[in-house]
C-alpha cells in the first residue's frame, strides 16, 4: 500500500484538488480512496485493469460525492489546467492512459464551447445532465448530445479505438 500511495498520492490529489478547488477537503479525498482501495484490495484484478484507474475512479466519485453534499455552499471552479489525471470517466480514462495531460487539454480546448463546458461541468464539477440543463437554460437532450459529441471528437482528437 505503501508503494501505491508513494506512486500516485500526487495524480490522485491532482484529480481531487482540480474538482474540488480545496487542498484539506482533496486530501480527505485521497485519504478515503485509499482507504476504499485497502479494504478491497481482494476486488483487484489485474485482467479488469490497471490499479490507477480504479484508484482514479474511486477519487473521482469521491470527490464528486462531496461536491454534490456541498450543494449548497458557494464554490469557484477552478480554471482549466493540466491536471487532468486518469479518470474513470470512458474517453478520459482511455486518453490518461495512452496520452499525455498536455494532449488532453488541447483537445478539450479544441471542442466548441458548448461541449467543452458540458464537459467540464459533467466531470470537473459533478453537476448532473439534469443540473447541466437547468444552469445552461437548455433541454436536458441538447446536454446529452452536447457531451456524446464532445466525448466523440475528443476520442477522435486522441485517436482512441472504443472498446
Amino acid at each position: 500500500m505503501e508503494t501505491l500511495y508513494d506512486r500516485f498520492s500526487r495524480q490522485a490529489f491532482g484529480l481531487a484538488y482540480r474538482i474540488l478547488g480545496d487542498g484539506p477537503s482533496a486530501e480527505d479525498v485521497v485519504q478515503e480512496a485509499f482507504l476504499t482501495i485497502w479494504r478491497q484490495a481482494d476486488r483487484l484484478d489485474p485482467a479488469r485493469g490497471r490499479v490507477i484507474s480504479f484508484l482514479m475512479t474511486v477519487v473521482h466519485h469521491k470527490a464528486i460525492d462531496l461536491l454534490r453534499s456541498r450543494r449548497g455552499q458557494v464554490t469557484e471552479p477552478l480554471p482549466l489546467n493540466p491536471i487532468l489525471a486518469e479518470q474513470g470517466a470512458d474517453v478520459l480514462e482511455m486518453a490518461a492512459r495512452s496520452m499525455g495531460r498536455d494532449a488532453i487539454r488541447q483537445a478539450l480546448q479544441s471542442l466548441p464551447e458548448e461541449q467543452r463546458n458540458s464537459i467540464e461541468m459533467a466531470y470537473f464539477q459533478g453537476l448532473t445532465h439534469v443540473e447541466i440543463a437547468a444552469a445552461l437554460g437548455i433541454p436536458l437532450g441538447t446536454v446529452k448530445s452536447r457531451l456524446r459529441l464532445g466525448l466523440e471528437k475528443m476520442r477522435a482528437a486522441l485517436r482512441i479505438r472504443p472498446d
